[in-house]
């Protein structure tokens, strides 16, 4: 039988198969199903800055009369992002006492400062790595420089406070992608997973107005991160993991085949349940024991731009295909 552990997060995981941070990964119940079901690693629902900032915002518009108060203010700071912290490491210690699966905490991070202070705390906790979630979406009032800089501020204040891995997931939304992965795979951090899914509006032409597209990602959402798996795999200098699109089997052998050391999932995980990691993991391990692997480093990567010296992986136009259709 093949043998489909994988190294990522700095961990070593007997499968490429991670359950991604999600709803379905912040209750310790869930949580145990999806380690019983064979997932790699578990990274736990992020705490998100924002949503610790709307809660104190709707408080504070109850207290009108007291928002004029720096010092009460500073306070109820402090004891909402305790709370939320507090609740967040009970997560962490139920679960980890309850399994052996490696356990990811997991930081959305929008300001640098705050995270650096809960780090410490999630490591005591018992988590065994730390994954920053972390994005900036482009906007005119910064510059590409500051946007960047974000990043290298925020890991090098994490990993000077904490010992676990830590592994950071970033969005593709850079001037130079493959400059700044490489930048940021020699920070000393463990592991980079692509991409973030961003919430992306639409607009409905019978209300006209702005309305949320589709959450879940779909099975065809996979191409932008599998291109850039494979542009990016081979010049970093740390594991690479993708997520986005990865609904099926095929669709986790293709990551791997470009370079990504393990694969993140989510939104199977909502229209399937826990078997999906189970189906997955099979899949794997038969089509292996199909092609005469043993472990996944006899293919890992054996189709990225640096291994096979193809240039698919950068082409940009269809020239080939439509440079001389007619109608």
């Amino acid at each position: 039988m093949a043998n489909i552990s994988t190294r990522f997060f700095g961990l070593e995981l007997r499968s490429p198969i991670i359950a991604a941070s999600s709803s379905m990964t912040g209750h310790a119940e869930q949580v145990l199903k999806l380690a019983e079901a064979g997932a790699g690693a578990i990274v736990l629902k992020s705490i998100f800055e924002e949503e610790i900032y709307h809660e104190l915002q709707e408080e504070l518009s109850l207290r009108d009369n007291l928002h004029s108060d720096p010092e009460y203010l500073d306070y109820f700071d402090y004891v909402i992002k305790e709370d939320n912290i507090r609740k967040y490491l009970k997560l962490i210690t139920d679960v980890k006492s309850r399994t052996t699966v490696p356990v990811v905490a997991s930081v959305n991070c929008v300001s640098s400062s705050d995270w650096v202070l809960f780090a410490r705390k999630i490591e005591e906790a018992g988590a065994d790595a730390l994954e920053l979630n972390m994005y900036l979406y482009p906007k005119t009032s910064s510059t590409a420089e500051n946007d960047e800089q974000f990043y290298f501020d925020t890991i090098n204040r994490v990993l000077q406070v904490v010992k676990i891995p830590v592994s950071i997931k970033i969005s593709h939304y850079f001037t130079n992608l493959p400059d700044v992965v490489q930048k940021l795979s020699q920070t000393g951090i463990a592991g980079i997973t692509i991409f973030n899914r961003f919430y992306s509006p639409d607009i409905d032409i019978h209300s006209q107005t702005v309305v949320l597209t589709e959450v879940l990602s779909s099975p065809h959402d996979y191409i932008l991160p599998l291109r850039w798996t494979g542009i990016l795999s081979g010049i970093t200098s740390c594991d690479l993991a993708a997520t986005t699109g990865i609904h099926t089997t095929e669709t986790a052998l293709k990551f791997l085949l470009a370079g990504a050391a393990a694969v993140q999932v989510a939104s199977v995980l909502y229209k399937e349940g826990p078997s999906a990691i189970t189906r997955m993991n099979k899949g794997i391990s038969d089509w292996m024991d199909e092609k005469g692997y043993e472990n996944l480093s006899d293919f890992n990567g054996s189709l990225s731009q640096t291994t096979s010296s193809t240039q698919a992986w950068e082409r940009v136009q269809f020239m080939k295909y439509f440079g001389e259709k007619t109608f």
